[in-house]
């Protein structure tokens, strides 16, 4: 059996469709690993949560992010860039997650210094499943910084 080897660790989903951020929020709470989720609905809020500007001045960092591409205000390929340019927050695992599986899109994520590229499931089960693997490897396979 797995164990985990953390203390409870710090999620930040940056989804702006209400619908699945409820749907990522409960596939979450299968997680057998103690774990905050927080959540914002675009890029601009996600770059604020991160380097702790108003109004997430006592927002934990992050030990994992979970970052829809398409997002309003500023996509998920802009926030990836300036996570990844910036020293202190560069280290933070991001995954990327759309449901678009073109090629030319993966392999561009993967030139900005994405961690990860997940397709997002239409399928109920196949998303809980997706969640669970994320879990399973960014828990309990890799070690988070």
């Amino acid at each position: 059996m797995l164990q985990a080897t953390r203390d409870p660790i710090t999620v930040l989903l940056v989804e702006d469709n209400p619908a699945e951020v409820e749907l990522a929020s409960e596939a979450f709470l299968e997680w057998r690993t103690p774990m905050n989720l927080h959540t914002v609905s675009d890029g601009v809020e996600a770059l604020q949560f991160v380097r702790q500007e108003a109004p997430f001045e006592t927002a934990p960092r992050p030990d994992l992010i979970i970052l829809d591409v398409n997002l309003p205000r500023m996509d998920g390929k802009s926030v990836l860039t300036e996570i990844k340019a910036d020293s202190e927050l560069a280290a933070i695992p991001v995954i990327m997650m759309t449901t678009s599986t073109d090629t030319v899109e993966i392999e561009s994520l993967y030139r900005l210094h994405a961690n990860a590229f997940v397709p997002k499931p239409m399928d109920l089960n196949a998303f809980f499943d997706v969640i669970k693997n994320i879990e399973t490897f960014w828990v309990y396979t890799a070690a988070l910084p």
